[in-house]
């Protein structure tokens, strides 16, 4: 192999490619990047046989062929470069990369060692904004579980029909759902799929703040999805398993109602999260009407130190406290970002509800934390 690129535009590639590269040594060559030409182009591709990342860059080939090599070699070497054409030659199992005064050689795995990037060719396509994807995953898989006690609890339950979608995730103590469009409807009258909350985060990082569409092929069959965004297609392994029927946990009314600015109610109760974080991590809420004065008390302690703000809000119904978990808390304001927030409760044993006022699509469900009052 004997080519050469822009480092500016390999640089970006291999960047792409490395959220596929396993951190696990039990496959070494799961620790490489794959560069081969395809196509009059430079494929660079990476796997950790639970997803597979791929895209092309525009190169110019006297010779084709293809390596795998140390993606953490290669990635600190091209981006110490400047951005002037990079040259590589394939010498046996050696690569060399000369770019201006620079030079390294890397000893690299045959390609036919590399393991294969499923393809998905055939499937049910979807075509969603990047903005509308970016929303739902940020909204949703922060809630999954990240351990794999119950293994479907690690994905995202998605869910479309016609031009509508729902993403859902819980953890078993809280609960995210998700609703959004479609850029155009679906062939099928629905469709059910589990895909792990880890791809998703990755299909998430790798929009960053693309513009555009991305378009979704997925075989529940086969327990197989491909995201293509630009350039970039990522593969991912589908989630076996039944998820929750989550519409079961969602509660239908509630006694208590309160509004209040996210703005003002994230700084209190990550003030308060990080005065319990030592210890329970617990965050206390009462919300309450006093002489016509409506506050959400927010408060949180440790040891010899206890935190406690009132926040103005807008209360509809009772009195009431409760409890959650300070981390889950903050997760799902931050999530919400900057509008007027509503928390719903029912009693200081049921769960509670939060959500956005003006976001019709979006519920998160919290268990509470049982406490002294």
């Amino acid at each position: 192999m004997r080519i050469s690129c822009l480092q500016s535009n390999l640089s970006k590639a291999l960047a792409a490619a490395n959220r596929a590269v396993s951190t696990r040594t039990n496959l070494p060559v799961t620790q490489n990047i794959l560069l081969k030409t395809h196509d009059s182009m430079l494929r660079v591709s990476a796997t950790n046989l639970s997803i597979g990342v791929t895209t092309s860059i525009g190169t110019q080939i006297e010779l084709d062929g293809g390596i795998s090599v140390p993606a953490d070699l290669l990635l600190t070497f091209i981006n110490s470069l400047p951005d002037e054409k990079v040259d590589m030659t394939l010498e046996g199992d050696q690569l060399n990369i000369i770019c201006g005064s620079f030079e390294t050689d890397l000893k690299g795995i045959p390609e036919e060692e590399f393991p294969p990037i499923p393809t998905v060719e055939e499937g049910e396509a979807l075509e969603i904004s990047a903005s509308e994807l970016r929303q739902a995953i940020d909204h949703v898989t922060f809630a999954a579980a990240t351990e794999d006690s119950r293994p479907v609890l690690t994905a995202t339950k998605v869910e479309v029909k016609g031009d509508s979608f729902t993403f859902a995730a819980a953890d078993g103590f809280r609960l995210a759902v998700y609703e959004g469009k479609l850029e155009s409807t679906v062939d099928v009258d629905s469709l059910e799929f589990t895909i792990p909350a880890k791809s998703m985060s990755e299909v998430r990082n790798l929009l960053g703040n693309a513009g555009g569409t991305v378009q979704f092929t997925v075989t529940p069959n086969e327990n197989k999805a491909l995201f293509k965004i630009g350039d970039i297609e990522m593969f991912s392994q589908l989630q076996e398993g039944t998820f929750p029927n989550y519409n079961q946990l969602i509660p239908e009314k509630f006694e208590t109602r309160a509004v209040i600015a996210n703005s003002e109610l994230l700084k209190s109760v990550q003030t308060a999260f990080a005065y319990g974080r030592s210890g329970s991590g617990i965050v206390r809420l009462r919300i309450k009407n006093d002489e016509g004065h409506a506050n959400v008390h927010v408060s949180g302690e440790t040891e010899g130190a206890v935190f406690r703000a009132e926040v103005p809000a807008t209360i509809e119904g009772e009195d009431s406290n409760i409890a959650f978990s300070g981390r889950y808390l903050v997760e799902v304001l931050q999530a919400l970002g900057d509008c007027d927030v509503a928390i719903e409760t029912t009693s200081s044993s049921s769960p509670g509800v939060v959500r956005a006022v003006e976001k019709s699509n979006y519920v998160h469900v919290v268990m509470p934390m049982f406490v002294q009052w």
